[in-house]
């Protein structure tokens, strides 16, 4: 009778269970139903092998059922996301989402199958996890797994927690809280800290940052590898502590200044013993607390100079550096950023690059040609002389808000290398962005190369983009779209973004060292993308990712006039004309007034999130105060009030524009009109003295700042529309 009861008692659980519990293929189904719950009925899954040892998925109707087949749930995700996009026209990205699914699954005439030519899709850059990063709880990094999965990467770089790694293993060698304390920097600042540029700055770090994001790296390593990816882990550089010295007295220590405004760090040279036993110990407790996949991200000089440019100093280092691998993961694999190799090109000529990449074995060594839309450094190293590679797209610096992008080089560049016969062992493409949520066209463009080989059309890619975020091919919408393409992504002249003069430090300048203004574009062939995206609300004001669009070409236009009406001041204060200075200073601060309104009606642009998720990062009143701090420093001095990093992490965020910028300015134009009454110059040196004063008492500040919208995003854009066009179009 009782087992009989037992066997019941089964069969029910097994009846009520989900008819995918308990099998292989949980995690995709898991996540279908994080993604449209509404429609996973929609969908059967099947796991199948790969196809010549790289990732495969196919699609078709089937009883029913949109079944999706595929030899991991990163192949799986991918189908999903093709179905959603291709027959269904919707789409997910960080800055508007369309999942307006229909009523019934519509059918696939005929099966799909989609090869990727490419082993390895990377994703991230240390700086993301922060500039983007820093706050991010579970439920935050749930979406971002998910998608990854759904735009097909399957090598995530995923240091959350290493700082914790770095706690166990100095106090196993008997330093103290105290010997660590001037070493964990702030939250905001692990991406520095990781690379070895500056120690402390922004802590000290409560050890109750360390253990909760130990648990949460874990809860995301655990996610990635079940849906098949395979993240990249931290190595040791010989980054060490001050302390280090006292307590190893004859260690070799190499004492090195990264030459932003910090005090020094400490590398403990590859030739002290004590270099390989601790990069073992490191490895080990890193594996214990989170596994491994034997991938393992190392940069021994990230912005950094080597003391000689020796080919054989060179050599030998970076064979230390991987022997510290291999002695405690045979199986290491060293994936290095080829940053170095951009950033510093007087140093890093052909001998000192091959010496630093020949000492390790070429199945031992992965290389990240981190910025390859911008320059291709694989084409003048002989595409690393054997490394496999893989080309990415950087595209963002700092987290800078501005329209901006390579797009034709990112749609044919990922293939034009892959069928270059000097391209050598480009086995995977990526996105190494300092900073995510946005520009989102560029990264669902850039992983679309994913599962083809060939060159993407950029036109009718566009068209399918329009469609898909949109709900539909408007006319309007689709010539916006032409102008955006000829204008903001071109991707001419200038490296990176343009940032507008009204994040910079005030100025009679046009630019500053960390603002730069100069444009790939002539501002006023923007304005057709702005008229037409007016015009498309009729048709398209229900798409939330046309109305993120539509705010942010506004915000563009207007951070772009900024420049023309700067200049109309400028004059009037050369010329002592103290009726047009106030006259178009007005004009000036009400234009970032106008901008901060505009900015407020999306939850993408509000400065009163970025500081609320800090806050929520604390467990005390000290550590909330603390974790603000480091937010607010972070975006606009990036260190202590001398910092010569000011504003290159600006931000065009509502609360950031009207508290930090719009208060900037005004001080400025009261310092000016008083040197205009009396006759005399402004004393520059002693007005950014004082500026910068204030903005250290802002940065310490903790006045809080609005978390939700206010106002809708159209009817404030029409009245920008009707406020601005005109004149822009007047003073262009």
């Amino acid at each position: 009778m009782r087992v009989y009861k037992i066997l019941l008692i089964l069969a029910v659980v097994m009846i009520s269970a989900p008819s995918w519990a308990q099998r292989p293929e949980d995690a995709s189904y898991a996540l279908i139903k994080r993604v449209i719950p509404a429609k996973a009925a929609w969908f059967e899954v099947h796991y199948i092998p790969s196809k010549a040892g790289k990732d495969h998925f196919e699609i078709e109707s089937k009883n029913n059922k949109i079944v999706l087949r595929g030899n991991n749930s990163v192949a799986v995700a991918s189908a999903l996301y093709y179905y959603v996009t291709e027959y269904c026209h919707c789409q997910i990205t960080w800055n508007g989402t369309n999942l307006n699914l229909p009523v019934k699954a519509p059918r696939v005439s005929k099966k799909v199958v989609k090869n990727t030519p490419y082993n390895y899709r990377y994703y991230l850059n240390y700086c993301t996890y922060n500039y983007s990063m820093s706050w991010w709880d579970w439920k935050r990094w749930e979406k971002e797994i998910d998608w990854m999965a759904l735009h097909g990467i399957n090598m995530p770089l995923a240091l959350t927690g290493q700082e914790y790694t770095w706690y166990e293993v100095y106090k196993s060698m008997g330093f103290t809280d105290k010997d660590l304390q001037g070493f964990f920097c702030g939250p905001a600042y692990f991406s520095w800290f990781w690379m070895g540029n500056l120690d402390g700055w922004g802590g000290p770090l409560p050890l109750s940052w360390m253990t909760s994001h130990r648990n949460l790296q874990q809860q995301i390593l655990k996610r990635e590898r079940a849906l098949g990816m395979k993240p990249v882990l931290q190595s040791f550089t010989g980054h060490v502590p001050a302390s280090f010295k006292a307590r190893f007295p004859s260690s070799k220590l190499k004492q090195t200044n990264w030459t932003n405004g910090f005090n020094d760090t400490y590398i403990l040279d590859t030739e002290d013993p004590m270099f390989e036993q601790i990069g073992r110990k490191f490895l080990n407790v890193q594996t214990r607390l989170y596994g491994t996949d034997h991938l393992y991200s190392a940069d021994t000089f990230n912005e950094n100079e080597p003391p000689t440019d020796d080919p054989a100093y060179l050599s030998s280092l970076s064979s230390r550096v991987y022997q510290a691998m291999s002695k405690a993961d045979p199986k290491a694999i060293w994936v290095m950023q080829g940053w170095l190799f951009y950033s510093d090109r007087k140093f890093w000529k052909t001998p000192q690059i091959k010496a630093l990449l020949e000492a390790v074995p070429n199945d031992h060594m992965i290389m990240l040609d981190l910025a390859t839309e911008i320059e291709p450094v694989w084409k003048r190293t002989d595409a690393y002389y054997g490394k496999p590679w893989i080309w990415n797209m950087l595209h963002n610096f700092g987290g800078n808000i501005s329209m901006f992008g390579r797009i034709e080089g990112v749609a044919s560049g990922p293939a034009e290398a892959l069928k270059d016969p000097a391209s050598g062992k480009m086995e995977g493409i990526g996105l190494t962005m300092e900073a995510i949520e946005q520009n989102p066209v560029l990264y669902e463009l850039m992983t679309s190369n994913t599962w083809q080989s060939n060159p993407i059309n950029l036109d009718d890619w566009l068209e399918q983009y329009v469609l898909n975020r949109y709900g539909n091919k408007d006319k309007h919408a689709l010539s916006a779209w032409q102008v955006l393409k000829h204008t903001v992504y071109n991707g001419k002249d200038i490296r990176d973004g343009a940032e507008s003069i009204i994040t910079g430090r005030p100025t009679f300048d046009s630019a500053t060292v960390w603002t730069k203004t100069k444009l790939n574009y002539k501002r006023k062939d923007l304005l057709p993308a702005w008229h037409d995206m007016v015009a498309a609300i009729p048709e398209c004001s229900k798409s939330d990712g046309f109305n993120y669009d539509l705010v942010d070409v506004t915000r563009q236009v207007l951070a772009n006039y900024a420049g023309p009406l700067q200049q109309k001041w400028v004059k009037a204060y050369q010329q002592k004309n103290m009726a047009d200075f106030k006259k178009y200073s007005n004009e000036y601060l009400q234009l970032i007034t106008d901008m901060d309104m505009l900015l407020a009606t999306r939850k993408d642009f509000l400065l009163g999130t970025w500081l609320a998720d800090a806050r929520n990062c604390g467990t005390t009143p000290a550590e909330k105060a603390l974790y603000e701090l480091n937010a607010r420093d972070l975006v606009t001095l990036w260190g202590d009030k001398n910092s010569p990093l000011h504003e290159y992490s600006c931000r065009q965020w509502s609360g950031l524009l009207n508290g930090f910028y719009k208060v900037r300015w005004e001080k400025f134009f009261t310092a000016a009109e008083t040197a205009l009454k009396t006759d005399k110059d402004l004393d520059m040196a002693l007005f950014n003295k004082n500026i910068s004063d204030w903005e250290w008492r802002w940065a310490n500040a903790n006045n809080a700042y609005p978390t939700k919208t206010a106002g809708q995003s159209i009817p404030v854009v029409l009245q920008m529309y009707k406020k601005y066009y005109a004149v822009i179009s007047a003073n262009l």
